[in-house]
């Protein structure tokens, strides 16, 4: 389980996150919505050790892990994909992928051809680019290789933001997958997202942040209508 309780964060002297509280159970997807300015990637930032909190407290696994940093979570099994499809771009595909399994013990590594082979399963087009530099790939290729470079380190949880961003609408689909099959494995998964509809789909949980604090939250088939999601996220219902 990982717990994130009571949270305040920000920048400096600002503070951006109020009292946001959310729990993530193995194989759960937690959904977290919200539109520009709303804390989304601050709060990833604060749950995955990038900036410290102002207040709160995070536990991992039974283990309170607040005030440990962005290295001690990974070694914990706490993993966190930023926002832009980042990756490294002079490597190739394949060892894009086999960077992944460095947070991990080098006893707990799995073989190369292992973790090579489930990953092009993942995303079969990497198989077929996997000698390319990654700069060479498309904006949708590199998130999936993102993606597969951070499952690669095998965690327990995985925070993902905005892995839709910027990408054609005909690939959301596909990289959701990634994250239902991962939740169908036992992975515990925190999405951020702008969009409501298809990300809405896959989730188990559905947290809806407004001004760095958390006006909705419950299960996801209590919010089914995506239009008065998206009011609720814009503050036009209560």
């Amino acid at each position: 389980m990982f717990l994130a309780k009571n949270l305040h964060a920000g920048y400096g002297r600002m503070t951006v996150l109020r009292d946001v509280s959310l729990t993530v159970a193995p194989g759960e997807i937690v959904l977290v919505l919200g539109p520009n300015g709303a804390g989304k990637s601050t709060l990833m930032r604060a749950l995955s050790g990038l900036i410290p909190l102002q207040q709160g407290q995070l536990e991992l696994q039974g283990t309170v892990v607040t005030g440990r940093s962005v290295e001690q979570l990974a070694q914990r099994g706490l993993r966190h994909v930023l926002e832009g499809h980042r990756v490294f771009p002079e490597l190739s595909v394949q060892d894009n992928v086999r960077l992944g399994q460095i947070a991990r013990r080098r006893a707990d590594r799995l073989p190369d051809a292992d973790i090579l082979k489930r990953a092009f399963e993942m995303f079969p087009i990497l198989g077929e680019k996997r000698h390319l530099l990654a700069r060479s790939l498309s904006g949708g290729q590199q998130q999936m290789l993102a993606l597969v470079q951070a499952w690669a380190a095998q965690p327990s949880f995985l925070l993902c933001d905005e892995p839709s961003l910027g990408l054609a609408q005909s690939l959301i689909p596909e990289i959701l997958r990634f994250f239902q099959e991962r939740a169908s494995e036992g992975m515990g998964i925190v999405l951020v997202e702008q969009l409501v509809e298809q990300p809405l789909r896959v989730a188990d949980t559905v947290v809806v942040l407004r001004q760095g604090q958390v006006v909705a939250q419950g299960k996801a088939d209590g919010f089914t209508d995506a239009a008065a999601v998206a009011e609720l996220m814009l503050g036009d219902r209560p």
